[in-house]
């Protein structure tokens, strides 16, 4: 924020930030493609028609002649009624008598009239539309109402209905979503065309037309049917009609192994994005999904236990039990969904003495909590199985699952099991706020009470891979630069590709430390096609910034055998990419359909301005603050291109906006002030940097540039106060110090001045202009 007359320049808007730093780190949940693709070779992609793949299908009633029983138990099951048209043995109980119930500052009533289930609730102008229920998303434990609307849109419900206990409630719990809002039930946060169906049927293709803004979405069959899984089996439904009675080998069957059914399930088990919305049972996850693992933000905690709404998939592959080869049907009836045995029998069909090579587990002296089926001794008295799932458990620590898998309530109703299988670590909680299953249950007793007891039952036990790893993980996602090492041996040691996968993600904000940088690259050839992802997510930005070496190191992953790692790399080389290779029309087709929503408008965006092209990233940008315009993010990434255009009065209304949504971030503040000494309003530029210091007072840039603004106003001392609190929020920038020792020299305190200098020489021994400072004050 400096004067003319001032030594130093201040960054501007777009120097102070690294332009879409936020939206290109971040991928979209989204459905299914309006571009079906599949890769035939370097020459590009064959588009598949919609008629052409489901001709390939029989439904699931085509497999009930012979699989009776199989499709007896599917049907039932919360995959059989994924979603489906309103039954009246299912719906009436919800919707008769008519109720209404009170959710927030709003209001929902029920009711049925002329056979039609309807909603009369809050619609986009916020007074109350009745609206037609015409199918039901969901079953066990909640079921919520599909809407149609104009434009082949189809939105779920915030009205949820638990037919437990048969009540109403709200999937917000005690939010107040409003028309208009991202999130509102009529919003794109909630359209199912987008954000639901393509888990919740089978073989859904959205066809999503972003010229028009329109969808028309279609899929083999509703509900999660059997070809979900098993793949299409009309050809095999023909061949078994044409050879009835006849002992012949069927050619037409393709067995799917563990690995392949087990990513089949994973495609919808986990917190994802699409890249092609069109996967197939068999198919590879990686070519199909770009998978939300453990990284800065909240999504999951530094163990790897899920935070935010995770699903099963991504815990579980960073679980023992996945390196140790155990897969979702080894505990699961693939047809009903339901475990194969209850409780701790289940667990103990492995873990019991002679069962198999896992270690072998007594739940009384391992949990020192009552188990039902042992004494007190440990030793095992029976239980009986029928009766096991209601049987008296003591203690609930004396479950395997309630320790090793602990739950969290989703959509007010969803308890969902933890599959990492953790080790509850009070340690960790204490130290960086991990929860532990201890504390779920004896939360009145407080961490050090609990912590006591863990240390008295397994002492050095306690401090195994387990604990290290999640204190890496920890102090990395805190941004501690002394983890460097420990990271990288992390990155180059750990067993588990998935937690290499974490390491090579969390080093992303040193991959320009040498050590960092040399780890990275060994691992472009690792076998793990997630392991090569994040390395390239990491090593990425380094080659936007031109680094010739890394442009080079990440050119051969653009014919990476993972899809997933084609389409991350052609991000990141997005300024030089042909767009006629594989790699690059792959790249277009996931822009093109994840285009209904605003995060992919972003991606295009961000697309464009890395080819130069700011102009259309602006377009972008526009039309995902129409779809989300309460997003600050999205505002304030917006105004980082408008200010490269020129354009700083526009740059300055949209991060006031983004202060408006959300006053607190002191990123914004301190972009805002950029922005306003660029524009020429520097009459509020210290204002906004003293609230960007006061939101968060280890902003080293505020500090600094508030350092350089009293500078420029003549009040030196708040100047030099400013610049020693930046230096002590970041004692590695050598600009800091030069600073100082500038404003040092104007006020004639040469030896001070010096020192500050020598500061900065210390930190970069190659900083020209601190030398040159120091050269004149030895001269004096």
């Amino acid at each position: 924020m400096a004067s003319k007359t001032h030594f130093i320049a201040a960054p501007t808007l777009a120097q102070g930030w690294v332009v879409l730093a936020l939206v290109t780190a971040v991928w979209l949940d989204t459905g299914a493609s309006r571009l079906h693709a599949e890769a035939v070779g370097s020459n590009g992609l064959r588009t598949v028609t919609t008629a052409e793949v489901y001709a390939q299908y029989g439904g699931s009633a085509s497999c009930r002649e012979c699989h009776e029983e199989a499709y007896a138990a599917w049907k039932k099951s919360n995959h059989g009624l994924a979603e489906r048209l309103p039954l009246p043995d299912f719906e009436n109980a919800a919707f008769m008598p008519p109720q209404t119930f009170h959710h927030a500052s709003q209001q929902t009533s029920l009711r049925v009239t002329n056979g039609i289930y309807q909603l009369i609730t809050a619609g986009l102008h916020g007074s109350n539309e009745t609206f037609k229920a015409e199918r039901v998303i969901g079953n066990f434990p909640l079921r919520q109402m599909l809407v149609p609307v104009p434009g082949g849109r189809w939105q779920v419900s915030e009205a949820a209905w638990d037919p437990r206990t048969n009540e109403w409630f709200n999937v917000y719990g005690t939010e107040d979503r409003m028309p208009g809002e991202w999130g509102h039930w009529l919003g794109r946060g909630m359209n199912w065309n987008s954000m639901c169906a393509v888990c919740h049927n089978t073989r859904l293709r959205k066809s999503f037309n972003p010229a028009t803004d329109t969808y028309h979405t279609t899929m083999v069959e509703m509900g999660v049917g059997c070809e979900s899984c098993h793949g299409p089996m009309k050809a095999h439904n023909d061949w078994q009609h044409a050879h009835k009675d006849q002992d012949l080998v069927d050619p037409t069957i393709r067995k799917i192994t563990r690995e392949q059914m087990f990513e089949t399930c994973a495609g919808c088990h986990s917190r994802r994005a699409e890249i092609t919305g069109d996967a197939a049972p068999g198919d590879s996850y990686w070519d199909h999904h770009l998978l939300t693992i453990v990284d800065d933000s909240d999504i999951f905690y530094p163990d790897g236990q899920i935070w935010n709404e995770d699903y099963e998939f991504t815990a579980f592959l960073g679980s023992r039990m996945h390196d140790h080869g155990v897969r979702c049907m080894d505990c699961h009836n693939i047809h009903t969904l339901k475990t194969k045995l209850p409780g701790n029998m289940l667990c103990l069909s492995c873990h019991a003495p002679g069962m198999t090579n896992a270690p072998t587990i007594n739940p009384v002296t391992h949990s020192h909590h009552q188990v039902y089926g042992y004494n007190t001794n440990g030793i095992f008295t029976g239980v009986n199985l029928e009766n096991y799932r209601s049987a008296p458990v003591k203690e609930s620590g004396g479950e395997c699952v309630n320790c090793h898998m602990p739950q969290t309530v989703y959509m007010q109703r969803h308890w969902r099991h933890d599959h990492g299988f953790t080790i509850p670590d009070p340690l960790l909680t204490k130290q960086f706020g991990i929860p532990n299953a201890c504390e779920r249950c004896h939360a009145d007793k407080g961490t050090d009470w609990n912590l006591s007891y863990v240390d008295k039952w397994y002492g050095t036990n306690m401090n195994r891979l387990y604990r290290q790893r999640a204190q890496t993980v920890a102090r990395a996602k805190q941004g501690d630069a002394k983890i460097l090492t420990p990271l990288t041996e992390m990155l180059t040691t750990e067993s588990s590709p998935y937690w290499q996968s974490v390491a090579a993600r969390m080093l992303a904000r040193w991959a320009n430390e040498p050590v960092a940088t040399a780890a990275l690259l060994n691992q472009l050839s690792n076998t793990n096609p997630l392991v090569r992802e994040m390395t390239v997510f990491s090593l990425g930005p380094l080659a936007e910034g031109g680094r010739p070496d890394i442009v080079a190191a990440l050119q051969p992953r653009l014919q990476d055998g993972s899809r997933n790692v084609r389409i991350e790399t052609a991000r990141h080389l997005a300024a030089m990419l042909d767009t006629n290779s594989l790699a690059g029309r792959e790249y277009l087709a996931f822009l093109d359909f994840t285009a209904d929503q605003p995060a992919g408008q972003l991606q295009m965006g961000a697309f464009e301005a890395r080819r130069g092209d700011l102009t259309n990233a602006v377009l972008h940008y526009q039309k995902a603050v129409q779809q989300d315009p309460y997003s600050p993010p999205i505002r304030h990434d917006m105004a980082i291109l408008l200010s490269q255009l020129g354009r700083m009065n526009e740059a300055v209304e949209q991060l006031e906006a983004a202060i408006k949504l959300a006053p607190k971030e002191a990123e914004y503040h301190y972009k805002l002030a950029l922005a306003l000494n660029e524009a020429g309003d520097t009459a509020r530029v210290i204002s906004e940097l003293e609230q960007a210091v006061l939101c968060d007072p280890h902003h080293p840039r505020a500090w600094y540039n508030l350092g350089l603004a009293r500078n420029g106003r003549g009040d030196v001392s708040g100047a030099l106060d400013a610049l020693i609190r930046a230096e002590s929020s970041d004692p590695n920038d050598p600009q800091i110090p030069f600073a100082r020792a500038t404003v040092l020299l104007h006020l004639g305190k040469l030896e001070e001045a010096k020192a500050a200098a020598q500061r900065a020489l210390a930190i970069d021994p190659h900083f020209n202009s601190a030398g040159l400072l120091l050269q004149q004050l030895e001269n004096h």
